[in-house]
C-alpha cells in the first residue's frame, strides 16, 4: 500500500481504502483485476538487511527469493511464478520510483540492488500475472516489482535515527574427514609414497578462513515541509565484514525527495535522487574450495616457506617450486590477494503530474529519469602467492561506466459518469529508454612483464526500447470491472523484420460483495472473482545486444597469425541469427479475493498457466555451420502451471494484545513442450572438465538431472561403477542416462506472525521448500580415494567416502542427487517501544536473529541452492542484531 484515501459511507463513517501502485499509475485495491501484491513497510523483515529484496523474503506467495550466498552485499535470485525462459533472463523487471533499472549488474558490485539503502524504501508492488504486467510489454514475462521510496510530507521537522549492530557467525562446516580420520585412510589405502606426504598437524582449514564478523547500519532522516515544499533527506552508512576473512563492504548513501504542489494543487512535482558510494574488498573465490579439501595434517604457516609468504604449500619434488596441480593454501589465497572495487551510482528522476484546469479529469504526466554508475577496481596478487608464483604476481585494473536514460509521457483521463453508473480510467503514453555500457580494455599484467591478453579493444554496447502503450480501466455499478491494455515495443536487439512486438492483455473482475445478496453481510466483507489473459515479452538475452548482426571481432593474443617473425591479430566472424525474435509468454489467470469479518481474515487464491513460445536458448549447432559451436536462437516452447494462496489473519485485536499472521503457499510445475533439438545438456559440474549434470528435454521439467541409476548391494551400499541398464542392450553407456528429479520445488510455503502486547512486539518469518532436489557436487567430487593417489599431493576426503568406499569419482551417479526439502527460520525479532522517551520523542529497541535454524535431511551444508548444484557455496551466516530507532 502506498497511498490511502477516505470514503464516506452512508453512516458517515470513514473507511480507509488501499491504493496500490501499478504500471504508469495507481489503483484502488478493490478495483484491481490482475494478480497484484502490495507489501508496505510495516510488514518488512527486520534486522541486518543489506539489500532491498530481503525485506520481503517469505512474505507473499508466488515469489521466490534465494540469496546467492553469504558475502556482504551479495544479491538474490528472484523468481516470480518460476520464471518463463530457458537461457534468457528469468529475473523480474524492477522499477524504482518509476525508473526501470538494469538487472545485469555493475562491475565491482556483487548486487546492483544492494546500492539502494533498504531503510529508504516505503513499499513494494509485485505484478505477477500478464494482465497486470503487460503494460511493461517486452520486459514483463517474469513479472514486475515496483519499489517506492519514502517521500516527504508537510508539517514540522521530524528526525529519525536508526542504528543496528550485527554479529555474523557461520552455520557450520562441510563434512570432511578430521585430520586423524584422514591419516587413517591414507595409511590404509595410499601407497608408501603418499603416506610419506602426511604432516603432523591437525588443522581445520574451514575454521581458518572463517571468522566472527561485525556489521553496523546507520540511517538518519529529516522530513517536513518548508512552506509549500515537502521534503525528505536521508543519509546512510553501512559497513559489514564477511564471515570469510578479507571480505568487506562499506556503503554510504544519500537520498533526497521533494514533492511540492503548485497552481492550486493542479501541478504536482515529485523529485527523487539517490546517491551511493561503495567500497568492496572481495575474497578469492577459490579459497572456499581449497579450505574444504586442503590436507588437514599440514600447518598453515612454515618459516622455511618465506618464498611463499610464510604459508605452507605443496611443492613439486623435482623442482622445489609450487606444484601446479596441487591445491593452494587457502589463507595464502586470501591474505596475499587484494581485490578492491569502488562504485558510484546516482539514480534520480523528476515527475511532473499536471491536472488540467479546464478539464480536471485529464492529467498529463512526464517522468524523466537517469541511472548512472561508475565503477573501477583493481586486483593485486603478490609474487609470493603460490597461485601466482610462476607469473611473479599479477595486477589488473578495470573500470566500467553505465548510463540508463528514461523518458515517459502519458495522458490519463479519469471520470465517473453517475448517470450510467460507470467510471472510466484511460491512459495512453509513450516511453523511451536507452542503456549504454562502456569498459576500457583491461588486461592482467604479470610480474614477468607479460600482459594477458596482450592486446584488445575497448568495449561499448548500447540498446534502446521505444514504446507506445494504452490502458483502459472500466467500472460499472461499482461491481463489474474491466481492464484492457496494449503495448507496442521496438527493441534494437532484434532485426528490423522482428523489432516490433505487440503485447495485449485483458482482465475482468466481479465484486460479488457489492451484490445485494452480500452487500450487508456481516460475515463476508470481501469477495471478488478475477480472470485475466495477457501476452508479455522477453528481450533480456544475457549474451550481448547485437545477436542478429553479422559482425567481426578482433582476436586476442591467443589467436594471432604468424607471418615471418611477426604475430598479427585477426578479425574473426561471429555466429549470429538474423531471424532471432521476441520470446513471448501468454498467461491465463483466475483469482479469488476474499475477506471475512470486516477483513480480519482475508486473502487471495490464484490459478494460472503460462505458455512461453519461441524460447531463446544457447544451443550447439552442427560443425562447419554459422561460424560457431553454440548459437543464441529460438528453440521451442514451455508451459508453467501453478496455484498460489495467501491468507492474512488478525487472530486477536484488543487494546493491549494483538496477534496477526500470514500463511502463503505456491505450487507450480514447468514443462518443455517443444524443443527443436532432441535435448540440450546444461550446467557443468566440478570434477571433470565439460561434464554436465542437467538436461533440457521436451516433455520434462527444465534443468532435470541427467544421471545413471545407481545399483546397491544387499546392505544398501552403492556399488562402484555399477548402474542399471535402463535400455536393456547389455551395455552401460550414455544411452542409459535418465532424467531424475529437478531443482524446482513442488511447494513453497511461507509463514509470518507478529504479536503486540502493550509496548512489546514479537515477530518471525519462516519459509519451507518441499520437493526440491540438489546435486551434492562437493561429495561427488571429493568423496573418493583419488584425492590421495595423484599428482604428488594429498587432498582431504568428503565423509561420504566412509559410506561408499569409492576409489574413483562417480560424477553421474544419482546417488548424489538428494532431497533438499527444508524449513528455515529466516527471522525472529523482539522489540520494545518507548512512546515518550525524551519529551515528545520516541524510542524503539529491538533484537533479531536471522537464519536462526534450518531443518532438512540434506547431507550438505545448506539445501537452499537455487540451480540445484551444490559446489562450495559461500555459506549464509547466522546474524544476531541489536537495533535502536529514535524519532524526534
Amino acid at each position: 500500500m502506498v497511498h490511502a484515501q477516505t470514503k464516506d459511507s452512508a453512516t458517515k463513517e470513514k473507511k480507509i481504502e488501499e491504493v496500490v501502485l501499478i504500471g504508469y499509475g495507481r489503483q484502488k485495491k478493490t478495483d484491481l483485476t490482475g494478480s497484484v501484491t502490495a507489501i508496505s513497510a510495516k510488514d518488512f523483515n527486520e534486522g541486518s538487511i543489506n539489500s532491498p529484496e530481503q525485506l520481503i523474503q517469505g512474505k507473499t506467495s508466488g515469489i521466490q527469493i534465494t540469496t546467492n550466498g553469504g558475502a556482504p552485499g551479495s544479491g538474490s535470485t528472484i523468481r516470480i511464478r518460476g520464471g518463463a525462459s530457458l537461457n534468457a533472463s528469468n529475473d523480474p523487471l524492477i522499477v524504482i520510483d518509476g525508473v526501470p533499472v538494469d538487472n545485469n549488474g555493475i562491475s565491482g558490485a556483487a548486487n546492483p540492488l544492494a546500492l539502494i539503502n533498504p531503510n529508504d524504501i516505503e513499499s513494494f508492488s509485485i505484478l505477477k500475472d500478464a494482465s497486470a504486467a503487460a503494460i511493461y510489454g517486452s520486459r514483463a514475462s517474469n513479472g514486475v516489482i515496483i519499489i517506492t521510496t519514502k517521500r516527504g510530507s508537510s508539517g514540522k521537522l521530524r528526525a529519525n535515527y536508526s542504528t543496528i549492530t550485527s554479529v555474523y557467525t557461520k552455520m557450520g562446516n562441510i563434512d570432511m574427514l578430521s585430520a586423524d580420520a584422514f591419516r587413517q585412510v591414507v595409511r590404509d589405502k595410499a601407497t608408501a609414497q603418499y603416506q610419506g606426504l602426511l604432516g603432523s598437524s591437525n588443522t581445520n582449514w574451514q575454521d581458518q578462513i572463517y571468522q566472527t564478523a561485525l556489521g553496523v547500519d546507520n540511517t538518519v532522516s529529516l522530513s517536513g515541509g518548508i512552506k509549500a515544499l515537502p521534503y525528505r533527506l536521508s543519509l546512510g552508512y553501512f559497513n559489514q565484514e564477511g564471515i570469510i576473512r578479507t571480505n568487506t563492504i562499506e556503503r554510504s548513501t544519500a537520498s533526497l525527495n521533494l514533492n511540492p504542489k503548485f497552481f492550486d494543487k493542479h501541478l504536482e512535482i515529485n523529485f527523487n535522487v539517490k546517491g551511493t558510494y561503495v567500497e568492496n574488498r572481495f575474497k578469492d573465490d577459490g579459497a572456499i574450495g581449497s579450505a574444504v579439501v586442503f590436507d588437514p595434517t599440514q600447518s598453515v604457516y612454515d618459516p622455511s616457506f618465506s618464498n611463499y609468504g610464510g604459508y605452507w604449500e605443496w611443492l613439486d619434488p623435482s623442482t622445489g617450486k609450487p606444484n601446479t596441480n596441487a591445491t593452494k593454501n587457502p589463507l595464502s589465497m586470501l591474505n596475499q590477494r587484494w581485490d578492491l572495487s569502488y562504485v558510484k551510482r546516482v539514480l534520480g528522476n523528476i515527475q511532473f503530474d499536471y491536472k488540467f484546469h479546464f478539464l480536471p479529469e485529464l492529467r498529463a504526466n512526464l517522468n524523466v529519469g537517469y541511472d548512472y554508475s561508475d565503477a573501477n577496481g583493481n586486483t593485486t596478487v603478490l609474487p609470493t602467492a603460490a597461485i601466482a608464483y610462476y607469473n611473479q604476481g599479477s595486477y589488473r585494473r578495470y573500470s566500467q561506466e553505465k548510463k540508463n536514460k528514461l523518458l515517459d509521457f502519458y495522458f490519463n483521463y479519469l471520470k465517473t459518469f453517475e448517470s450510467i453508473r460507470s467510471t472510466v480510467d484511460l491512459t495512453v503514453g509513450y516511453s523511451y529508454q536507452d542503456w549504454q555500457r562502456s569498459e576500457p580494455f583491461a588486461p592482467t599484467v604479470y610480474g614477468t612483464g607479460v600482459s594477458n591478453p596482450a592486446s584488445g579493444n575497448d568495449f561499448f554496447t548500447q540498446n534502446t526500447i521505444i514504446s507506445y502503450f494504452g490502458r483502459l480501466n472500466y467500472t460499472f455499478n461499482n461491481k463489474y470491472l474491466l481492464t484492457a491494455s496494449l503495448r507496442r515495443d521496438g527493441s534494437s536487439r532484434f532485426s528490423e523484420e522482428n523489432r516490433i512486438g505487440y503485447f495485449p492483455s485483458v482482465a475482468l473482475a466481479w465484486r460479488i460483495d457489492q451484490e445485494n445478496f452480500l452487500k450487508d453481510s456481516k460475515t463476508i466483507s470481501t469477495l471478488k472473482l478475477r480472470a485475466g489473459w495477457g501476452e508479455t515479452g522477453q528481450q533480456e538475452l544475457n549474451l550481448g545486444d547485437y545477436p542478429y548482426l553479422a559482425r567481426y571481432i578482433l582476436s586476442d593474443s591467443g589467436a594471432q597469425y604468424q607471418l615471418g617473425n611477426q604475430f598479427y591479430n585477426t578479425y574473426r566472424a561471429q555466429g549470429y541469427d538474423k531471424n532471432l525474435k521476441w520470446e513471448t509468454t501468454v498467461t491465463k489467470n483466475l483469482g479469488l479475493d476474499f475477506g471475512f469479518l470486516n477483513d480480519r481474515i482475508n486473502g487471495t487464491i490464484d490459478v494460472y498457466e503460462k505458455e512461453s513460445k519461441d524460447l531463446i536458448s544457447f544451443i550447439p549447432v552442427p560443425a562447419l555451420s554459422n561460424l560457431t559451436n553454440y548459437l543464441l536462437t529460438n528453440v521451442g516452447d514451455m508451459r508453467n502451471r501453478g496455484i498460489e494462496a495467501n491468507i492474512n489473519v488478525k487472530a486477536v485485536d484488543t487494546e493491549n494484545f494483538k496477534w496477526e499472521f500470514n500463511v502463503n503457499a505456491t505450487h507450480f510445475r514447468s514443462e518443455i513442450t517443444n524443443l527443436n533439438s532432441s535435448q540440450t545438456l546444461v550446467n557443468t559440474i566440478g570434477g571433470a572438465t565439460g561434464t554436465t549434470i542437467q538436461v533440457n528435454t521436451e516433455g520434462y521439467q527444465p534443468n532435470s538431472f541427467y544421471v545413471y541409476q545407481q545399483v546397491y548391494d544387499n546392505n544398501g551400499k552403492p556399488i562402484e561403477g555399477v548402474y542399471v541398464d535402463r535400455n536393456g542392450d547389455g551395455i552401460i553407456n550414455t544411452d542409459d542416462l535418465y532424467r531424475y528429479k529437478s531443482p524446482a520445488p513442488d511447494v513453497l510455503l511461507g509463514f509470518s506472525s507478529k504479536f503486540n502486547f502493550k509496548n512489546w512486539d514479537l515477530g518471525f518469518t519462516m519459509r519451507a521448500s518441499i520437493g526440491n532436489y540438489v546435486y551434492n557436487n562437493v561429495a561427488s567430487q571429493y568423496g573418493t580415494e583419488q584425492a590421495i593417489t595423484l599428482n604428488n599431493y594429498l587432498q582431504n576426503i568428503h565423509s561420504s567416502y566412509l559410506e561408499t568406499g569409492f576409489k574413483r569419482t562417480q560424477l553421474l551417479s544419482d546417488y548424489y542427487v538428494e532431497n533438499a526439502s527444508f524449513v528455515r527460520m529466516d527471522n525472529i525479532n523482539l522489540g520494545y517501544n518507548f512512546p515518550r522517551f525524551i519529551k515528545d520523542s520516541k524510542l524503539r529497541i529491538f533484537g533479531s536473529v536471522q537464519n536462526a535454524f534450518i531443518i532438512t535431511k540434506y547431507s550438505g551444508l545448506d539445501p537452499e541452492v537455487f540451480n540445484g548444484i551444490d559446489n562450495n557455496l559461500y555459506q549464509r551466516p547466522r546474524v544476531y542484531s541489536l537495533g535502536f530507532n529514535f524519532q524526534f
